[in-house]
């Protein structure tokens, strides 16, 4: 066999103790460099951040197996030049290589997107992948492997489809991909620190980006793999007949999604009101928004809903809400009095604000009572009323007691009045009862 002649039994020689002591001594080295440079780097990347810390950590993942590659490659140098056995080295180069190559691209998917259990499987197919390379490589038999997959192909008019360029096409869209989730997940770190753009033009800048990045990433990865662009019009044709038949709502809610993050009617952080649903925006994704309640409940309303239905926003111009407590007293009681401690019993509250000032009105006289309305403002609707409400009310309660202010209930006088005799009454009736 090629590969063992060329690697396997001269490793058998006692040449091959020199090489393996040459790597020993590069890994040594390699390994003493690592840890004074990964003490630096681990120092620098507690105070940087954004692309700056990205490359540190990048260089921390892939310094170990860089390091011995730029001690062995000069050794490997020598014992070319001086004609001396060096089969070791050609075996640990690639190795070397394969591993610098699947610690930086784990590094990259797992920045790009989120841990989870089908990211750890891309991860472990990915390594396997590299390592059956690494291993045809050494054994000499990737370029038959290679010629195999080129000969498994079809015809389509006149393209010619191979499994190799299906490969090929699949590999380079993966990293174009990932690249691209990952360029536009910093890029929208970047933009959440910005103080110079309000919230909704993030999300918009956010969004643009990251779709540009994605079609960018696609058109090259089929320009990397031979594909005419010009091939694409038929692609284009049937995905327009795609999106008038099937895809409707998708291309609705993210349209909308655009219109909402580019005329500002809805920011994260509002609050409105959704039909039933009330909360705060979390956030504004491309199909649906984000709107967190009170319990702690987050509902996921489409994009074209917010565009054409109805949506009270509370905090569209400024976050001040008003809040208005009702109560009743007597006609015995003086409202003047009642109306003053209701103003003060409005400081109950934390959250009600100086300035508006709180105020009190008399409303109407009603059937029970005259009617009073203590009307106050608050600036954080997003943790809702009732609890403002609720100090309020117990404040006044306490108050009109102290003063003997009396808070009347519905009260009806029934008169019964009959026209029947005296004798057609029915039982149990006195015709005197009022």
């Amino acid at each position: 066999m090629t590969w063992y002649h060329d690697y396997l039994q001269p490793l058998l020689h006692p040449d091959a103790l020199w090489q393996l002591g040459a790597l020993a001594v590069a890994v040594l080295c390699a390994s003493l460099i690592n840890f004074r440079i990964q003490q630096v780097l681990k120092a620098q990347s507690e105070h940087s951040i954004g692309l700056r810390h990205i490359a540190i950590r990048s260089a921390q993942r892939l310094l170990w197996p860089l390091t011995v590659l730029a001690v062995v490659l000069p050794v490997k140098a020598v014992l070319d030049y001086y004609s001396l056995p060096q089969q070791v080295l050609e075996i640990a180069i690639p190795v070397l290589v394969a591993l610098a190559l699947i610690r930086f691209i784990v590094y990259l998917m797992r920045k790009a997107f989120t841990v989870s259990p089908l990211l750890k499987s891309m991860e472990n197919v990915l390594g396997v992948a590299i390592w059956l390379g690494v291993a045809l490589h050494l054994l000499g038999w990737l370029p038959a492997v290679l010629t195999l997959l080129e000969s498994l192909a079809i015809t389509l008019g006149e393209a010619r489809i191979s499994l190799l360029a299906v490969l090929k096409l699949l590999m380079m869209v993966a990293i174009s991909f990932t690249v691209a989730v990952w360029l536009s997940d910093m890029v929208n770190r970047s933009l959440s620190r910005s103080v110079n753009l309000s919230p909704s033009m993030r999300v918009g800048f956010s969004k643009f980006i990251r779709i540009a990045l994605l079609i960018i990433a696609f058109l090259l990865a089929l320009n990397a793999v031979g594909i005419n662009l010009s091939s694409l019009a038929i692609f284009g044709g049937a995905l327009g007949v795609g999106l008038g038949f099937g895809l409707q709502k998708i291309v609705s809610n993210f349209i909308s999604g655009f219109i909402l993050v580019m005329d500002r009617s809805i920011k994260p952080g509002d609050v409105i009101t959704v039909g039933d649903q009330f909360g705060w925006v979390e956030a504004l994704n491309s199909r649906y928004l984000v709107v967190r309640n009170r319990e702690g409940v987050d509902t996921l309303i489409p994009n074209e809903n917010l565009i054409t239905s109805e949506v009270i926003n509370w905090s569209y111009a400024d976050r001040n809400v008003r809040v208005i407590i009702k109560v009743q007293i007597s006609y015995n009681d003086d409202p003047e009095q009642a109306m003053a401690l209701m103003l003060e019993c409005a400081k109950a509250s934390d959250r009600v604000l100086e300035d508006p000032p709180a105020t009190v009105r008399l409303m109407a006289f009603g059937d029970n009572g005259i009617e009073l309305q203590l009307r106050v403002w608050i600036a954080d609707p997003e943790n809702g009323t009732a609890m403002v409400k609720s100090d309020i009310n117990l404040a006044i309660w306490r108050a009109f007691k102290v003063h003997n202010i009396t808070i009347p209930f519905p009260q009806r006088d029934v008169h019964i009045k009959s026209s029947s005799p005296a004798g057609n009454l029915p039982p149990g009736v006195n015709d005197n009862a009022t």
